[in-house]
């Protein structure tokens, strides 16, 4: 985009073809003192332009061009964005080996095919693809991880280095710090990673499939408390269906698939984040979880600024060079080829 800072300097271009005019046609001569004129009677006056002329002009036009700071504009967006903490906190239990079955899927040999195509896949494997789409679409948040079973354990704070988080999360297996589903614990320990936090909002978002049955000293109830009194926004989403199974081994060496009952607590989990001021979801397959995410997304948004800002680039200077040397030219040109006598 090509502008001038001060537009009415231009203005002064009109005297250029006056002073040229004048110049050219009104300006007296230098003239010698003769007797008579008789003999330069038949000598017809020419207005020719000297180069002199030319020059001069031309380097006073573009001079006031110069003084009109003529620039090119190139428009920026700064984008400034204020991102929210996230701690997402994902059961380990044993029970997230079970695979949530879509209802397209009515025999065990189907099923057997689809879980060797990876077209079917267990909970926590459903769980962990969605968590890193759902990163990797929020990357101006710092976000951390909590296992959980028997006990909570902190694989990341909340950080902006989701290429560690991530790789954090790839390692997340059932049964790998116990088989049981203790809920308060990782409350407990998510709330206390956010409560110091500086960001605008503070969320948590507990994944499970489960019923709490770990003993601790607090309870779900009084750990969501906590974070109510830290301002801490817990979500929660329960994990599972009822077209649900297992691969078990029978006494014979042979696996086989067997059923099992959803069993997380929605009572409870839907408490637990009512508290908070949060929503529950229910997650019931691979679309469900996909769906919810989706919907968490939508909901924890991220304030971005985005004011505008333009860099100019100025040809002032060096068009006041260009009229500076087309002035010495027309200089020169006076004083040597252009010079004569009266």
């Amino acid at each position: 985009m090509m502008e001038f800072a001060y537009p009415w300097v231009l203005l002064l271009l009109l005297l250029v073809p006056l002073l040229f005019a004048y110049e050219l046609f009104w300006k007296k001569r230098p003239s010698l003192v003769v007797s008579t004129v008789r003999p330069f009677g038949a000598v017809v006056a020419k207005h020719r332009p000297t180069f002199r002329l030319v020059a001069m002009m031309l380097g006073l036009a573009v001079l006031i061009v110069a003084l009109a700071r003529p620039r090119y504009g190139d428009e920026k967006v700064l984008i400034r964005s204020q991102g929210i903490d996230i701690v997402l906190a994902l059961d380990m239990s044993g029970s997230m080996e079970a695979f949530d079955v879509p209802r397209n899927i009515n025999d065990a040999r189907t099923l057997i095919a689809a879980v060797k195509n990876k077209e079917v896949e267990n909970r926590i494997e459903v769980a962990k693809k969605e968590i890193r789409r759902f990163i990797e679409q929020r990357p101006n948040d710092r976000i951390g991880l909590i296992g959980f079973a028997d006990q909570a354990y902190s694989f990341a704070p909340p950080t902006l280095d989701h290429a560690w988080l991530l790789a954090h999360l790839e390692q997340l297996e059932p049964g790998m710090i116990g088989q049981q589903t203790g809920i308060a614990a990782p409350l407990a320990s998510g709330v206390n990673r956010l409560k110091k936090s500086d960001a605008p909002r503070r969320v948590l978002v507990l994944f499970t499939d489960g019923r709490n049955n770990v003993d601790n000293r607090l309870t779900p109830e009084q750990a969501a408390a906590l974070g109510k009194e830290f301002d801490v926004v817990i979500h929660t989403v329960g994990i599972g269906s009822r077209n649900a199974f297992v691969l078990v081994t029978d006494p014979f060496g042979r696996q086989q698939f067997q059923g099992i009952e959803d069993e997380f607590d929605e009572k409870l989990l839907r408490s637990l984040a009512e508290i908070t001021g949060g929503t529950y979801f229910h997650a019931a397959d691979a679309d469900g979880m996909k769906q919810v995410m989706d919907e968490i997304n939508q909901l924890e948004k991220t304030t971005i600024e985005q004011p505008k800002y333009i860099e100019f680039r100025e040809y002032g200077p060096t068009l006041a060079l260009l009229a500076l040397a087309l002035l010495m030219l027309g200089f020169i040109a006076e004083c040597t080829w252009n010079l004569r006598l009266p």
